[in-house]
């Protein structure tokens, strides 16, 4: 019999073609730069990608901070010592509060990408990473500073800062832009320097780390997943827990590949909404997302 393509990777895979479908771009190797730029996507998606026909939430808000004109930057609260981008936060707090980590599980391009890596066979798949607790805190770390304290504080002679994250780390720019670019672009390779053999070395390890264990990126460095994941408690769409229908069977914490217990913390922050825990519940004790339990019904009906 055909496997059915599961709902979740038909999501992603549209988002993925979706985000970057400016074909001409591709082929040409030069960055879109048309009106459909100054709207954002709810992924991490590079802007700087050939393909990119949209923002990046997470760039577009380090931009607006530092006084970039990219994706909302002219929408700004100006403070006695502080812009605010209006733009990027209503944006933030909008899909964050209708979505939460559901926009990580089912719409990020990247997400997408550390999914198939998992999928390649290893002699030993991780759990998760030494020091997985202390490491979790890392992305809150990297959002602070590197997404708002430096772009707000490190400025040059004009009072212009940087988008420091999409400089030194983000392996999404690396990944999508930064090789492309350097490999096949016109003039790309010379500019190229000790940060960017950094930063390819940041997307080696994250490739590596997402063959062995599942979604590391996501799970300890990506600023926007720890920003969705404040919301994930109230969000719309959420993981809900009927606790009468519960028998604690312990059937959805070994099918979270992430590490959450869904049936003590349904509303996690590190919880990107996939739905393999409502899968595998004998008892349709958890729901709220598109995704069907093992009883051949939908978790909502499974519930009545």
């Amino acid at each position: 019999m055909k496997k059915k393509l599961h709902p979740r990777t038909f999501a992603q895979a549209a988002a993925t073609v979706f985000s970057n479908g400016y074909l001409a771009g591709i082929a040409k190797m030069k960055i879109f730069t048309g009106a459909s730029k100054q709207i954002c996507i709810p992924g991490l998606n590079c802007y700087s990608c050939p393909g990119a026909l949209f923002a990046c939430p997470l760039g577009a808000f380090q931009s607006a901070l530092a006084g970039g004109d990219i994706a909302g930057s002219e929408y700004k609260l100006r403070l006695p010592w502080v812009s605010l981008p209006l733009y990027t936060l209503g944006f933030l707090f909008i899909f964050g509060a209708l979505l939460g980590r559901f926009i990580c599980g089912w719409l990020c391009p990247f997400g997408f990408f550390q999914d198939l890596l998992y999928k390649i066979p290893f002699v030993k798949k991780l759990r998760k990473l030494p020091g997985d607790r202390a490491l979790r805190w890392l992305k809150y770390a990297l959002l602070a500073v590197l997404c708002v304290i430096l772009p707000l504080t490190l400025t040059n002679i004009v009072g212009q800062g940087s988008p420091w994250f999409c400089k030194l780390v983000c392996p999404a720019g690396t990944l999508q832009a930064g090789l492309p670019l350097v490999l096949f672009g016109e003039g790309y390779a010379d500019a190229a320097g000790m940060w960017f053999i950094i930063k390819v070395t940041i997307l080696i390890v994250i490739i590596f780390l997402s063959v062995i264990t599942y979604r590391p990126f996501c799970r300890y460095l990506c600023p926007l997943g720890a920003i969705y994941g404040l919301f994930n408690p109230i969000s719309l769409c959420r993981l809900r827990l009927d606790k009468n229908k519960c028998i604690n069977c312990g059937a959805c914490e070994k099918a979270c590949k992430l590490g959450v217990v869904p049936q003590k913390n349904p509303g996690s922050p590190d919880c990107i909404r996939c739905g393999d825990c409502v899968s595998v519940c004998p008892r349709g004790a958890l729901s709220g997302l598109p995704v069907r339990n093992k009883t051949g019904k939908s978790a909502r009906e499974a519930i009545k």
